[in-house]
């Protein structure tokens, strides 16, 4: 699936920009990418780097030191937003930017891709919260 959403960004003439490194569903998206011709940045938290979490990115990085530095990066050069399924910092990350969204700091578009109905039970959540009322 990450394959297929790199056919759509290259035919669309898409650049990526991503938190770096060559793991995990990301890192299979960035080498598709570069292989497709696409410019592909990657904006890389230090420590990462330091405990060798994420692998080697194939292109540009761009380092930095902290997290809310990363995410401001990622909102400088980056013209929309899309989550793939990933953990505790996919979530804090996708979260921040449309609680920014919701307080009108960008109107960048933010999309979701449910592989396998992976955030199914998150979207159900986020409609009980809208029914709730807490968000609109």
């Amino acid at each position: 699936m990450s394959y297929r959403l790199d056919e759509v960004l290259g035919k669309r003439g898409i650049n990526l920009i991503y938190g770096g490194g060559s793991l995990g569903l990301m890192g299979c998206v960035s080498t598709a990418a570069a292989v497709h011709g696409r410019r592909v940045l990657g904006i890389i938290l230090l420590t990462f780097i330091e405990k060798n979490l994420i692998g080697k990115t194939r292109e540009k990085e761009l380092k930095v030191t902290t997290m809310h530095e990363w995410l401001l990066k990622m909102m400088e050069f980056g013209d929309a937003l899309i989550a793939l399924p990933g953990g505790l910092g996919t979530l804090e990350e996708n979260f921040q930017i449309v609680s920014w969204a919701q307080l009108n700091i960008h109107q960048k578009p933010i999309g979701v891709l449910n592989i396998s109905g992976f955030f199914d039970g998150l979207l159900s959540f986020l409609d009980h919260v809208v029914e709730q009322k807490f968000i609109t």
